[in-house]
Parts: C-alpha cells; structure tokens; sequence
C-alpha cells in the first residue's frame, strides 16, 4: 500500500511529543535566521558598508511595501512582516538542500503561518482600534452581515494555508519525480524555477499578511485598509 503524500514519518519520541523531520527543519531555519541577523546587525554605522548598505535596502523595500499595502507606518509591523518574509522565502529555497524537504511543503507548518497571521490580525485590530471597534467591525455594513464576515475570517486564513502548501508541494514533486526519471542535470533548470517560485510565495504570503491586517485596523471594512498615519 503506497504511503499518502501528507504523511510524515517520525524521527523520535520525547514523551508525548513526537519529533518529525518538518519540526527539526523548522527550528533549524529559525536557529539559522537567528544567528544571521545577529551576525549580520552586529556592527552597524553611521558610515554603512556594502552588507549594511543591502540590509538597510531590504528594510527600506519591506517598509515601503508596508506603507502601500496597508497605508500605515511601518515601525510597528516591520518585525513580523519581514520575518514572515524571510522564514518563508529561506523555507522555501531550502528544498535545493540534498535531502531536505522545505517545512512549507508541509500543511502543520503552514497552518501554524497562517494561524500567526490570524493571531496578528486580532492583536493589531483589538490594539488599534479597541476591542468594541474591532468586533464592531464584523457588523459592517449591516449586522446581518456578522455570519458572513466571521466565515471571511476564517477561510481567508485557510486560503493562505493552501496556497503556500499547494505551490511549495508541488514544486517538490515535480521536481523529486524527474529528479529520479532524468538524473542530475536535467533537474537544474526546474531548479532555478523553483527559486523564482519560491521568492514569489513568500512576497506573495507576506503581502496577503499585509492586506489581512491592514483590514483589522482601518477605519473601513476596507481589505485594503485606508488608515493614515498610524503613528509608530
């Protein structure tokens, strides 16, 4: 009987936790990321050199997006916007790593993304606009409308979990299947497509964060949100 796809063999039992190859992946990436960003944000000057200079470039391009996408100052979502970004893209890419499946290719840990979404969602809206405001919100435009908005909420963030498990999985597969059909060298332009693919998820799951939050804290049941300078 062929094993089903979404199944995922343990590694070892600690109690009643049990430890899978996605969970040591996954605090592998975070340790990584960890150390990088201490490693890198170091040293930092008034006079940036060359890997301060591309630091400050990605900090710059993620507040801009930031201030688009949800029209707000971007102090206050800069950490987990970018870390969301990061994680992601990192989770992705690291499918080219012989023998390592990327954590995004598993649904637990895209739900786990998709419920820390959620969870900034309600936080920013409670903190931004009070928690009478926030829940008043889903009575927009009329209180009718209560049922429909609490699905909303919900499957918005079920969407985000399909989607980023959809892409990254498939792209594992297509690639492990001609992987073992081809050989080595066939693969490697699939490879390089599946960087590109990879980069667009992670902006992809970072912008829909965006959007998802930037509707709890407008004024508007706007999923773009319309709120103005949010003071940081």
């Amino acid at each position: 009987m062929t094993a089903s796809p979404l199944a995922t063999a343990p590694l070892l039992q600690v109690g009643v936790f049990t430890i899978t190859g996605p969970v040591v992946a996954t605090w592998a990436l975070m340790a990584l990321i960890t150390a990088l960003s201490d490693l890198l944000c170091r040293n930092l000057s008034l006079t940036p050199g060359k890997t301060q200079t591309v630091l400050e470039l990605l900090v710059d391009t993620i507040d801009q997006q930031i201030r688009d996408t949800m029209q707000t100052s971007p102090a206050r979502y800069r950490a987990l916007i970018g870390t969301l970004f990061l994680f992601v893209l990192i989770a992705n890419w690291s499918a080219l790593v012989p023998g390592v499946t990327p954590p995004t290719a598993h649904l637990e840990t895209d739900a786990a993304l998709a419920l820390i979404v959620l969870g900034a969602t309600v936080f920013y809206g409670i903190r931004t606009r009070g928690t009478g405001g926030y829940l008043a919100a889903f009575a927009e435009p009329s209180w009718v409308m209560i049922p429909l908005n609490v699905v909303e909420q919900i499957t918005r963030t079920f969407s985000l979990v399909v989607r980023l498990f959809g892409n990254v999985m498939s792209g594992v597969f297509v690639i492990g299947i001609i992987l073992s059909l081809a050989g080595l060298l066939v693969p490697i332009p699939l490879m390089a497509l599946d960087l590109l693919t990879g980069a667009v998820q992670a902006y992809i799951f970072a912008v829909l964060s965006m959007v998802f939050i930037g509707a709890a804290i407008s004024d508007t049941h706007d999923p773009v949100g319309v709120k103005q300078g949010e003071a940081s």
